[in-house]
C-alpha cells in the first residue's frame, strides 16, 4: 500500500488549499467529502486510479491484505480495480479529498 505523509518542512503548513494544490499538481481532479463517524465503505473498487487524502479525522483503509489508519496530511494511492474497504475511526467526522486522475 502506497501511503504518503505531509511534511511541513517541505510542503509548508497543512491546509485545505495546500493539499488540494499538491494533488492537482500531480494531475488529479479533486473533490471534497465529509464522512460521519461510523461510516463504513464495504469492499469495492474504482474504474480509475485515485488518491484518498485526509484533511482531518481518522480513516482506516484495508487493501490487498494491508491495513492503515490515515490522519490529517496522509494520503493513500488506490489503484484502479483494486478491492478495498474504508471506514471512519473514532468520534470525529473525516474531511477528505477524493482525487481522480484527470483525463
Amino acid at each position: 500500500m502506497q501511503i504518503e505523509h505531509w511534511h511541513s518542512d517541505h510542503d509548508g503548513p497543512l491546509s485545505e488549499l495546500a493539499l488540494r494544490h499538491k494533488l492537482e499538481r500531480r494531475g488529479y481532479k479533486v473533490s471534497r467529502y465529509v464522512y460521519s463517524p461510523g461510516m463504513f465503505f464495504p469492499a469495492h473498487d474504482h474504474a480509475d486510479d485515485k488518491i484518498d487524502a485526509i484533511l482531518s479525522g481518522c480513516f482506516r483503509i484495508t487493501m490487498q491484505g494491508q491495513e492503515a489508519v490515515l490522519e490529517a496530511g496522509d494520503f493513500v494511492v488506490v489503484p484502479k480495480h483494486v478491492m478495498h474497504t474504508a471506514e471512519v475511526v473514532g468520534d470525529e467526522p473525516v474531511v477528505c479529498f477524493d482525487a481522480v486522475r484527470a483525463s
